[in-house]
């Protein structure tokens, strides 16, 4: 257990009892904070007959029970992500009941969120919601107050997908690690994420082919697929495999402090986002993430007609549409249907072409009303 200050706020408190984590703020004095959390102390450790309906929780239990469920069950990514969102929903409605909480509430928080951006907006509606289902769910709650939210309009835009010059300059100008990083990021289309958990277990050498594992599907759970090796990647993990260091299962780790222990330890890559900023600057292109070497790849086996299924796959996604969003190469269906519009503009243009239009046209009505009389 602990109390601190924050400097303009006031002092805080939180402790945990049976594995559950509590804590209130702001206090003008510490020792008002101690006197109020010695008595959560007693009333944990000497509850008084329940006086509420069992469904029905304080927002602030309810948001750190989900909290420790996405830790288990999700990403790091993700649950960093809602962990910050979580100290500004607390900071809102902190020890109301969650029956306190209406969708009124909540929909003016949305509206605030908003002025940041459309999709930041959207982020917290689903989050929140997914939070009250969460405790729907577990029965801790008998309402969510977000349900019934629309979500706000977003104006949609194209990715950027940097070409494949600026793609190789990027990757030659990077320090031998990080080249093979963002060799296996190309080859693979593997998430950032993904790439960083690979293990020596999920690289077979023998059949050429690397297991990815994902949390970016429906209910958390860790799924595999397995994507072929190219020439490139069989290169790349042939040789990080014979200069390996066999104590350390990763392909990637790095060397790092811990932040609760205060040791050195070592580990598998966490976040790399700040390298691609560097790297485009240092080359003079236009700045582009990890996640654009998946749709640029995308793009790639679609302009050369690989069908959407196999590109589903080896992306990763559970529903083809958001295989879709992926495909930014024009494919030759559209380039005929503007051929085919074109000819139509010229010929009515050309006065021969006109007639010869026509023809055909004249044709083809005496031809479908044929087949009708046929069939009549």
């Amino acid at each position: 257990m602990s109390i601190f200050s924050v400097q303009g706020k006031g002092w805080r408190y939180h402790f945990r009892y049976k594995g559950k984590r509590y804590t209130k703020a702001w206090f003008k004095t510490k020792t008002e904070a101690r006197q109020v959390m010695v008595e959560h102390q007693n009333e944990l450790k000497n509850p008084k007959p329940e006086t509420r309906t069992p469904t029905d929780i304080t927002f602030i239990d309810l948001v750190n029970k989900r909290l420790d469920y996405v830790q288990v069950y999700n990403t790091e990514r993700h649950y960093k992500d809602y962990r910050y969102m979580a100290r500004r929903w607390v900071k809102n409605w902190d020890n109301l009941l969650c029956s306190q909480i209406t969708r009124d509430m909540v929909q003016q928080f949305i509206i605030k969120r908003s002025r940041s951006s459309s999709d930041t907006g959207n982020k917290e509606i689903r989050y929140l919601r997914a939070t009250f289902n969460y405790g729907k769910r577990e029965g801790y709650v008998a309402t969510n107050p977000a349900d019934g939210i629309d979500f706000l309009p977003v104006e949609k835009s194209l990715k950027y997908i940097p070409p494949k010059e600026d793609v190789l300059k990027v990757i030659l100008a990077a320090d031998p690690d990080v080249q093979d990083y963002l060799w296996v990021i190309k080859e693979t289309l593997g998430r950032m994420s993904e790439v960083n958990q690979l293990t020596w277990d999920d690289v077979d050498l023998q059949n050429q082919s690397v297991t990815l594992y994902t949390r970016k599907k429906r209910g958390g759970h860790r799924t595999p697929r397995k994507v072929p090796m190219t020439k490139k990647l069989y290169e790349v993990m042939s040789r990080r495999y014979r200069e390996r260091r066999k104590d350390l299962p990763w392909v990637f780790w790095q060397t790092f402090w811990s932040s609760k222990t205060g040791e050195k330890k070592e580990g598998p890559y966490i976040d790399r986002r700040r390298i691609m900023k560097t790297l485009c600057k240092k080359v003079g292109v236009k700045y582009f993430r990890f996640h654009a070497l998946r749709h640029f790849g995308a793009s790639v086996m679609d302009h050369a007609n690989v069908p959407k299924g196999s590109i589903q796959r080896i992306l990763g996604h559970e529903r083809r549409e958001t295989t879709e969003i992926y495909l930014h190469s024009i494919g030759e269906s559209e380039r005929e249907a503007i051929r085919i519009m074109e000819e139509a503009i010229t010929s009515t243009e050309n006065p021969k072409c006109a007639h010869a239009a026509t023809e055909i046209l004249k044709c083809a009505h005496e031809s479908a009303h044929k087949k009708t009389g046929s069939l009549e």
